[in-house]
């Protein structure tokens, strides 16, 4: 059974990031994430982390619509 909450260095291999990009994403409060413990530490909900991803495969593709790739002809 996997654990339902991750640290961030876990959500960071996941997404293949170092752990400052992870820390970033979740101070903007892009990665929705909880702070637990008497020294604050911050924890990513699993499913939190599947919502972001499936957002962000949805942010791309509207992204790739929106820029098509030009086919250039050859120099």
């Amino acid at each position: 059974m996997e654990p339902r909450f991750l640290l961030l260095s876990d959500v960071a291999a996941e997404l293949n990031v170092s752990d400052s990009q992870v820390y970033h994403m979740v101070r903007s409060g892009e990665l929705p994430a909880i702070k637990i413990g008497g020294r604050g530490q911050w924890r990513v909900e699993r499913a939190r982390l599947e919502d972001y991803i499936a957002r962000k495969y949805h942010e791309t593709a509207e992204w790739v619509q929106s820029n098509p790739l030009i086919d250039r002809e050859p120099e």
